[in-house]
């Protein structure tokens, strides 16, 4: 949420009317994002000296002479415990001494590797800090502590080392088939793969680690400034602030190529596509680089590198054959070029004739890169999962819809709409509350006039098993009579200023102090806060919404806290940076799982958060943030949460309908049908647009958004166990063309459909205006059904497909077999005791797979295996469908089993029998029952055959009332058969 601020009548601070007015000038009106209010590159001193240096270095004039002033000292070389650690010198013009950088180049068994560049002075202490500063000395080394799952490091101790004239190679990874060739003069490391290079680290020589430099002297007048006093390394201001800089310049910067590729895609958040634009000008192209520092970015653009609210420093890059990737696991303000240059070599089968170069930039921490080589899409997203979490598994009702605008005023307006969504029979699973429903933006309470009895709301609420999100922020109201900001004060838990004193800054409530959760203790205190008999009128269907946390300060630099306050441990703002959100998501979900129900025991969380790092993702979920009512953030939302899903955080959602204006009546329809496909899917909207609740727009509007939101709400049973399998191997929800089809070279690209998890579901939502048709893109030869109709689709490249208002594009890829309910409810907690139908789609030959996971959708039961996993296959050459258990501890389901043993499967639906079957006498009405056998016993189902009107469209089979357990083994014959037909007939 972002807006014109509401100014609190009073404030505990001195400055009164002149501050305020002051302050005002700093809030944005709802017009469009201020550009003037972000730097640029050329605005940002560490990234406008790397860019010049890389312009300096890659000059035509150096060409063939620059030589990178970084080299191995070979006798520091040393590779023990899957580690190899060693000197690199900076040699210095006109310097004697060399500056000393210790390098560690950590190799796992899962074939990732570590390599890590600090400074020997910075790492000793052994620096002067300017001023009186408080802060830490070292480079930033704790960015692991939070991206990274605690177990991360597992080494791998079969390394194979070779060091012949100047080049050290490291044979490593399961089966050795991984190569490290590190140049000791300059330094570079090559990664290779079944004998190709993927990665290479310096490849360019644009390596530069700014080192500790006391300040020179201010010139005497007349003179030129001596070459150390770099510009902006030591003060810096903008926008009327100045940062301090009290280590002086520090910044890392590494170039980064892979060579053969032409696709590079992730480093979310951008509102732009999902394969990478040049940064470096050109038609179509960007002139400024990708940034990532974490802001609250008011009305952003579409197609921009400009920064958003989080980061994930994570890169894929992609080539038909191959996928490879990096993460640059630096928490500070990072910039990011990317060019594509033609490659100059002869090109391995299946590479690019384009290589991809990129230029890596951080204000300040170690130089820390992770490498992952694949070599496909499926093994680079597990072993990145691997190392920074998979995605948490949410509790069921988070995947349904969720209701919210800023703000529903009070609880009969909660009432109230919730009342209006059951009578137009419309399905949703969660009300959100947004910051209006507090006592004076004072976080923790409700507004005694609006909100009188809170509980009261929660429990009628929960009648129909539905939830409440209140929106909880990291500022605390700076005011008298507030327990919360008398005890943030007295048990010194909150950000520092630079000079060690309680930080104030200004937001939603006026004058704010911030929680600083990197602090344990302030962990532990916030914890506290959110016990039901704390948090007065909260309940257990009480959940929380974290906004405005990357951190946003109406009245700091570029509308966030400056660079040179300081954090637990007295690191810098400037250093974690892009993790402060992070912490207070990590903080949020601690606590709601700590809260102990009324009936004993816990439950899983739902937590929201806008700004983001890597390893978030194992905390809740994410959203774009304050998009706008446009058809260009429409059409913008499906790139930015592909983008976050091969970044390993998959559970993401954009407003649907838009945060800012006001929909056209098409946009919104049009939207809902585009959102049902988020793995986060929520309605929003600012708090001067006007209502658009569905039930609100009228027919044919409401219907038609009906029916979308029951397609989501039927295909809930598919989206769980996609999210499961992402917990799992974290392969993303949605998934791009790319990574179904890897070797689809035409459809590298491709950002406007999307696959859902394993089922084969593919869609390409209408995202323009007064469109009726679309071209979705097939990626192979693979037959696809449309959903509605069972049209056959066949053939790889584009298909028209028509698209009224009231249809949705979707094809069904043959070959996959997904679950889903079909009873409509008013909410996903009144399906649970729901039958399932099984989706069969027979692929060209007649075959398909698929899977379904359920458990309790609450507790943590789950991880002690209590839950359902079942493979799903039908084989055309024993015309049979078989269920059979894939959980990996049976005994340890049992308990679950008998609590899940009513659920049914209730319809089969087989899309394209006809490859299944060599007769006819199925459609001829001949056969009226198929045989199933579970648990020892056979027995008859009736089936209803269906034949397609024409050739363009698929036969049908539907076996009725099976009464098949989810928890059984069980098989259902086609060729077993009673009725008219005899069985050879089959």
């Amino acid at each position: 949420m972002r807006a014109p601020l509401s100014l609190p009548s009073s404030t505990t601070t001195a400055g009164g009317l002149t501050f305020l007015l002051l302050l005002l000038d700093l809030i944005p009106t709802a017009a469009t994002v201020k550009h003037e209010n972000f730097k640029t590159c050329s605005q940002s001193g560490f990234c406008r000296r790397n860019r010049a240096y890389a312009d300096h270095v890659l000059s035509p004039d150096n060409a063939g002479k620059w030589v990178s002033p970084y080299e191995i000292k070979e006798n520091t070389i040393v590779l023990q415990n899957g580690i190899l650690q060693a000197d690199i010198l900076k040699t210095v013009p006109g310097q004697s001494d060399k500056i000393i950088l210790p390098l560690s180049i950590n190799f796992q068994k899962s074939g990732a590797v570590r390599v890590t560049i600090d400074e020997l002075k910075r790492q000793k202490r052994d620096i002067v800090l300017r001023g009186d500063s408080k802060a830490r000395k070292e480079r930033y080394n704790e960015a692991e502590r939070w991206a990274l799952v605690p177990d991360w490091d597992v080494r791998d101790d079969k390394v194979v080392y070779d060091n012949r004239k100047g080049q050290i190679t490291l044979t490593f990874g399961p089966g050795l088939k991984y190569k490290a060739v590190v140049d000791v003069a300059p330094f570079s490391v090559k990664f290779e793969r079944d004998g190709e290079t993927h990665i290479v680290l310096n490849d360019r020589g644009l390596m530069n680690v700014e080192h500790w430099r006391a300040q020179p002297p201010a010139p005497e007048e007349g003179k030129e400034k001596s070459s150390e006093d770099l510009d902006g390394g030591w003060d810096e201001t903008f926008g009327g602030n100045t940062d301090s800089k009290p280590r002086g310049p520090e910044a890392v910067a590494m170039d980064i190529s892979f060579p053969g590729y032409e696709h590079v895609y992730g480093i979310p958040s951008h509102a732009t596509s999902l394969s990478l634009k040049s940064t470096k000008g050109g038609e179509g192209e960007y002139q400024e680089p990708y940034r990532m520092y974490n802001a609250d970015v008011f009305e952003y653009i579409v197609d921009s590198p400009m920064t958003l609210y989080g980061s994930i420093p994570f890169m894929q890059a992609h080539r038909k054959g191959s996928s490879v990737g990096v993460l640059w696991l630096n928490a500070a303000e990072t910039w990011v070029d990317v060019v594509k240059e033609k490659a100059k070599r002869m090109i391995p089968m299946g590479g690019a004739k384009t290589d991809t170069k990129t230029h890596w930039v951080s204000e300040s921490g170690l130089l820390d890169v992770w490498v992952f080589l694949g070599p496909d899409p499926q093994a680079l997203y597990a072993s990145y999962g691997a190392l920074t979490g998979f995605t948490k598994m949410p509790p069921s009702f988070a995947i349904a819809y969720h209701q919210c605008r800023w703000n529903y005023v009070s609880q009969d307006d909660v009432k109230d709409v919730d009342r209006k969504f059951d009578k137009s029979e419309i399905p949703y699973d969660v009300i959100w509350l947004d910051i209006e429903y507090t006592d004076g933006k004072r976080y923790f309470t409700f507004d005694p006039l609006t909100f009188k009895d809170p509980k009261k709301m929660m429990k009628n609420i929960d009648k129909t098993d539905r939830k409440v999100v209140l929106i909880i922020d990291p500022h605390i109201k700076n005011t008298d009579n507030y327990p919360v900001v008398e005890e943030l004060k007295s048990k010194d838990l909150a950000v520092k200023d630079k000079t060690g004193g309680i930080y104030e800054g200004w937001c939603w409530p006026g004058s704010s102090h911030w929680i600083d959760a990197f602090n344990p203790a302030a962990i532990e205190w916030w914890k506290s806060l959110f016990a039901f008999d704390k948090f007065k009128g909260t309940a257990k269907n009480t959940f929380i919404w974290n906004d405005m946390n990357e951190p946003s300060v109406f009245n700091g630099p570029e509308t966030t806290m400056p660079k040179d306050n300081l954090h637990f441990s007295n690191w810098e703002h400037r250093d974690l940076h892009n993790i402060n959100g992070m912490t207070f998501m990590n903080a949020t979900h601690q606590a709601l799982e700590a809260r102990q129900l009324p009936k004993g025991g816990t439950q899983r969380s739902f937590v929201l958060t806008r700004a983001f790092f890597a390893g978030a993702q194992r905390l809740g979920a994410m959203w774009t943030g304050d998009n706008e009512a446009k058809w260009e953030h429409l059409q913008a939302a499906l790139p930015m949460l592909l983008s976050q899903g091969i970044a390993g955080f998959p559970f993401s959602g954009a407003d649907v309908g838009g945060f800012f204006g006001n929909p056209s009546k098409e946009l919104l329809t049009r939207w809902y049908q585009s959102g049902i496909w988020y793995p986060f899917f929520r309605a929003h909207a600012h708090i001067d647009a006007k209502r658009r609740e569905p039930y609100l727009l009228g027919d044919p509007y409401t219907g038609i958004i009906r029916e979308a939101v029951r397609l989501r709400y039927a295909l809930l049973p598919a989206w769980y166990t996609a999210f499961h399998r992402a917990s799992q191997d974290g392969m993303p929800i949605i998934r791009p063309n790319f990574v179904v089809h890897p070797d689809d070279e035409d459809g590298f690209s491709i950002d406007d459909q999307i696959y859902i998890g394993d089922t084969g579901i593919l869609v390409k939502p209408v995202v323009h205006e007064g469109v009726d048709k679309v071209n979705i893109h097939l990626g192979d030869g693979e037959v696809y059904y449309d959903y509605w109709s069972y049209k056959i689709y066949q053939g790889k490249g584009a298909k028209e497909y028509n698209a009224p208002l009231e249809k949705i594009p979707v094809l069904m890829r043959g070959g996959h077999i997904f679950p889903r309910r079909d009873r409509h409810r008013r909410s996903s907690g009144l399906m649970k005791h729901d039958p399932f139908t099984l989706v069969v789609v027979l692929d060209n030959k007649g075959n398909a797979e698929g899977y379904l996971y359920h458990d309790d959708g609450e507790s943590f039961n789950y991880k002690a295996g209590h839950y359902v996993h079942r493979k799903l296959v039908f084989d055309s050459a024993t015309k049979t469908l078989v269920s059979s258990n894939l959980h990996k501890d049976p005994v340890s389901a049992e308990p679950y089993n008998k609590e899940a043993r009513p659920l049914q499967v209730e319809k089969i639906l087989i899309v394209g029998i006809s490859k299944a079957m060599k007769t006819a006498s199925l459609a001829k009405g001949k056969k009226t029952k198929v045989m199933v056998t579970e648990e020892g016993k056979d027995r008859a189902v009736s089936v209803e055959y269906n034949a397609a009107a024409d050739a363009s469209s698929a036969d049908t089979l539907l076996v009725k009332n099976t009464k098949l357990r989810i928890v059984s083994d069980w098989t259902v014959h086609l060729e077993k058969a009673e009725g008219d037909v005899a069985k050879d007939e089959l």
